[in-house]
C-alpha cells in the first residue's frame, strides 16, 4: 500500500483496489462487453438490468491499480441508475469519485467509461447468442428468410 501511496494513488482508489470492489462476473448478466485501452489493459463490464435500471455490475480486469480502482468506482457509481444515465458518466466523474487518479493512470478512468458504453450498447445489439440459437430459430420459423 505505501508504494501506492508514494505513486500519488488517494486513499479512497487504494481501498476499492485493495478490496477488489465489485470484481467478478455476473452470470447472465444483460450487458456485457470489454474494452481494451490503448495502454494494453482490458476491462469487461457485467451489468444486471431490471427495466432500464441497472441493479448489479461488476467487472474484471487485467490491468494496474488505476484500472482496478476505475472499474471499482465505477460499478459502484452506475448501481441504481438507468442505463441513459449511466451511459453520461464520463471519466472525469470517476476520477472525481476516486478523489484523484496519478497522472500517468488517469487513462484508465477512460477504459472503465469505455467498457461500461460498450455494454450498455450491448443491450441494444442482443439477438441470438449463437449460430445454434440463430438456425433453432429458423428452424421453429420454417427456414423462413
Amino acid at each position: 500500500m505505501e508504494l501506492l501511496r508514494k505513486a500519488g494513488y488517494p486513499e479512497k482508489a487504494i481501498d476499492y483496489y485493495m478490496r477488489r470492489l465489485n470484481v467478478g462476473v455476473i452470470e447472465g448478466a444483460e450487458a456485457t462487453d470489454s474494452f481494451t485501452g490503448l495502454c494494453g489493459d482490458s476491462m469487461r463490464m457485467y451489468l444486471k438490468v431490471e427495466g432500464s435500471a441497472i441493479r448489479d455490475a461488476k467487472f474484471q480486469a487485467i490491468g494496474c491499480a488505476g484500472a482496478f480502482a476505475s472499474g471499482s468506482a465505477l460499478t459502484e457509481m452506475v448501481k441504481g441508475r438507468t442505463l441513459e444515465e449511466a451511459k453520461k458518466i464520463t471519466e472525469h466523474d470517476v476520477i472525481r469519485d476516486l478523489e484523484g487518479l496519478p497522472g500517468p493512470k488517469l487513462h484508465c478512468a477512460r477504459l472503465a467509461v469505455d467498457a461500461l458504453r460498450k455494454a450498455i450498447d450491448s443491450t441494444a445489439k442482443k439477438g441470438p447468442k449463437n449460430a445454434y440459437e440463430s438456425l433453432a430459430g429458423n428452424a421453429q420459423r420454417g427456414f423462413e428468410p
